[in-house]
């Protein structure tokens, strides 16, 4: 088979803002008819360098030729009409409007001096039908169907330009498994239509499935070009974070492996329930005791989490709080009781974007203490500082807006928030989603310290491993329903976890 040249390659990429070199001499290097994964941790300059090539920034120094030719792309428009298209994480299109709207949004059919909304409708289903296989109303509002297909629509808008170079940037991390395996059918048939496609997830076992070749960024440097099938995970992971993952493991082995006896009762909620959103549960929770929720997308995890905070208010049951009975009708009344909440929604339910670290800090504390009571900004300096310091955020700047931060950062400008208050139980609702190996790490070691400390947290995570890997207890939910309470040690593995999400059958 004769060797193909690269449709687009980008050579010797800088890009500095003030006080961060977010790019040194970056190269990529994108196939027609091959996915390529764009792999590194966050704030390793994944982000810039897709911005860079859909033309958001403009380079400081380096090259992009597309099919040979120099390039200079300046703006998201130019990219598109150059065939250069990126489906967000975030799907951005129009909820309101209907899915043909959103695929014509911007080139409308026009026929005598009107909207030919009949030849944009037949026009619409048949590219979702011979491009994505995809037989759907067009017709519908785009909010009536569900992330995946809103998802496939963003693609088939990007199609409908003429794309070369397609960008997924996390297509997956909000779709179950047969949701993702009806993606992947998708980005195979666009492969072999010839596509370049850039792959961005922090799913290694995907990675592996559906990329032909991978490039590994790290601290805003190349780090190398790798043919997937070719480069073992370890040594993936390895590269990616530059340092080695047995120092968590052995973490992880010693934490799980070692007999404690259990501490005094935090938390205790029985026959608590929400209609149509859980069924009655029972949920025990232990000072300095981590335990997880583990359950596919849509089991009921949140809903949980959100009543035990009182963001949502319970039907029935009851809850006790140091053997007390407790109404958590309400945030406000559960932080009074010691409990934290970080929701999986950072984007829309947790940061602020246009304030600072600092700013977005002393949030909670300053809620707690009143309005009225302005805590110093000397003093908030010192906070933010203790906490950049303890959580190792990056960048070290407290007056950095935290819009600017990678996503794994502002993860943890997020648990800083909560830890500053010292609440008796954290909830961490998917804290690592969307956020790298390295970062991940660096959490599960802050919660074995937080809980060595005689913190409780309610753990939420999509990852089975990472729940076995640091929690002492693991509650299973199935269908907005608790199904198990597994007891976790050395024999337990990800199968068992497994048996019970998919009710015995595995």
């Amino acid at each position: 088979m004769k060797r193909q040249n690269p449709l687009l390659i980008m050579e010797g990429i800088t890009k500095e803002f003030p006080g961060v070199k977010a790019l040194s001499d970056v190269h990529l290097k994108l196939y027609p008819g091959e996915v390529h994964a764009l792999m590194g941790e966050n704030g390793a300059g994944k982000s810039t360098l897709i911005k860079v090539l859909t033309g958001v920034y403009t380079f400081d120094k380096g090259s992009v030729t597309l099919e040979g030719k120099p390039i200079r792309v300046t703006n998201p428009l130019e990219a598109q009409n150059l065939g250069i298209s990126t489906v967000y994480q975030e799907v951005n299109l129009c909820s309101n409007l209907s899915v043909m709207e959103n695929i014509f949004i911007g080139r409308e059919i026009m026929k005598r001096g009107r909207l030919d909304w009949k030849e944009m409708t037949r026009q619409a289903k048949e590219l979702l039908k011979t491009r994505l296989n995809l037989d759907i109303d067009v017709t519908k509002q785009l909010s009536s169907y569900s992330v995946a297909i809103q998802q496939m629509i963003a693609i088939a808008r990007s199609l409908k330009v003429s794309a070369k170079v397609l960008i997924l940037d996390e297509p997956t991390s909000s779709l179950d498994q047969n949701e993702v395996k009806q993606l992947f059918t998708v980005i195979q048939k666009l492969k072999n239509e010839g596509l370049a496609i850039v792959f961005v997830s922090h799913f290694l076992e995907q990675i592996y499935e559906i990329t032909d070749r991978l490039t590994v960024l790290r601290n805003g440097k190349w780090i190398g070009e790798y043919m997937t099938k070719e480069i073992d995970r370890l040594d993936l992971v390895a590269k990616m974070i530059g340092r080695d993952l047995d120092e968590l493991e052995t973490t992880a082995r010693e934490n799980i492996g070692a007999e404690t006896e259990k501490k005094k009762l935090f938390l205790q909620g029985k026959n608590i329930s929400r209609k149509g959103k859980i069924a009655p549960f029972d949920l025990d929770i232990h000072e300095g005791e981590i335990v997880g929720l583990a359950g596919l997308l849509g089991s009921g995890r949140t809903e949980l989490a959100r009543l035990l905070f009182g963001a949502d208010k319970a039907d029935s049951g009851e809850i006790k709080i140091n053997g007390k009975k407790t109404n958590l009708t309400s945030p406000k009344q559960a932080i009074a009781n010691g409990i934290a909440f970080c929701s999986e929604n950072r984007k829309t339910e947790g940061i602020i974007a246009d304030l600072t670290i600092r700013e977005n800090m002393i949030l909670a504390m300053q809620g707690i203490q009143g309005w009225f009571k302005y805590i110093p900004k000397k003093r908030q300096i010192e906070i933010a500082d203790e906490y950049i310091k303890l959580l190792n955020i990056n960048p070290p700047n407290p007056e950095q807006y935290i819009k600017n931060l990678s996503g794994g950062n502002q993860q943890k400008v997020l648990l800083a928030r909560w830890l500053i208050t010292n609440p008796d139980l954290l909830i961490l609702d998917e804290p690592t989603r969307g956020i790298d190996v390295g970062a991940k790490a660096e959490i599960q070691k802050l919660m074995l310290s937080l809980s060595k400390e005689g913190k409780s947290i309610l753990f939420v995570s999509s990852e089975i491993e990472e729940v076995l890997r640091t929690c002492r207890k693991i509650a299973v939910l199935r269908d907005h329903e608790k199904v198990a309470e597994i007891e976790n040690n050395q024999n337990v593995t990800q199968k068992d976890i497994m048996k019970s999400m998919a009710g015995g059958m595995v």
